[in-house]
């Protein structure tokens, strides 16, 4: 099977490293967050990967040259000309992914121990068309679920703000749980005839979108390890966290 790699952002957050190289690239303990998931990936027998790029493009693809893939093979799906975000970016690797039985995404600038093996396992039971990885966690922005960890809407801590279902629909009381996104997912390619083609959007409201019609679930696995590296801060203390596991 194949996996996507999403590395095609700014990186904002990650500044003053992402005004000369991409996020992606960022290095933490000699490895670049690239490398880390690639190999990441490979430890569950995913060898073959798709990586979109933008932002300082070049810098990637002569990474991926200079280190044979870091032992994977690497598909760049080139969004130079504009970046599509991740719906957008999905989209336009579709002919990467769409001749597989089921494929996953993560984004670059996470780190985590999650097992792809439970993942996909799970994504089989549930028959879903999108499963979601999702942990316990402090985010100020959150997926709502069911008690069948069915999604049903998006909340923003800070502002109140809601998308999707749970603006509108009569749960009977039911309190919908409150879960934060990891950056990864697993799809079947049937992901693919519901998604406009050629558009800049976000995954997170394509799938608010679906969820009502079609079946997006969660697969959560709190306690697992999770950095989200999207910053200066967090990238410092995942070069900690490492440090100390391996001691």
């Amino acid at each position: 099977m194949r996996a996507m790699i999403f590395a095609a952002g700014l990186g904002t957050r990650l500044k003053p490293w992402t005004d000369h190289h991409p996020k992606a690239l960022a290095m933490v303990n000699g490895k670049s967050l690239l490398q880390r998931n690639i190999e990441y990936l490979q430890t569950f027998g995913i060898r073959e990967v798709v990586v979109n790029v933008h932002h300082f493009a070049d810098q990637i693809e002569e990474a991926v040259r200079a280190n044979n893939g870091w032992g994977s093979r690497v598909f760049i799906s080139d969004e130079r000309e504009e970046v599509l975000e991740t719906g957008g970016g999905l989209c336009k690797a579709r002919h990467f992914l769409e001749d597989q039985s089921v494929f996953l995404t993560m984004n670059a600038d996470i780190l985590t121990n999650l097992n792809l093996h439970h993942f996909l396992e799970a994504h089989s039971v549930s028959r879903a068309l999108v499963t979601l990885a999702v942990m316990q966690r402090e985010s100020s922005r959150q997926l709502l679920f069911d008690r069948q960890l069915h999604l049903r809407g998006w909340r923003n801590q800070k502002t109140g703000e809601e998308k999707g279902e749970v603006m509108e629909g009569d749960f009977s009381g039911e309190s919908l749980r409150e879960l934060a996104f990891s950056g990864m997912a697993c799809y079947k390619p049937e992901i693919f005839h519901f998604m406009p083609p050629g558009l800049k959007f976000s995954l997170t409201d394509f799938f608010l979108e679906i969820a009502p019609h079609h079946p997006v679930f969660a697969f959560e696995h709190t306690g697992d390890t999770l950095l989200d590296v999207g910053s200066e801060e967090k990238l410092k203390l995942a070069e900690a966290i490492i440090s100390a596991a391996k001691n």
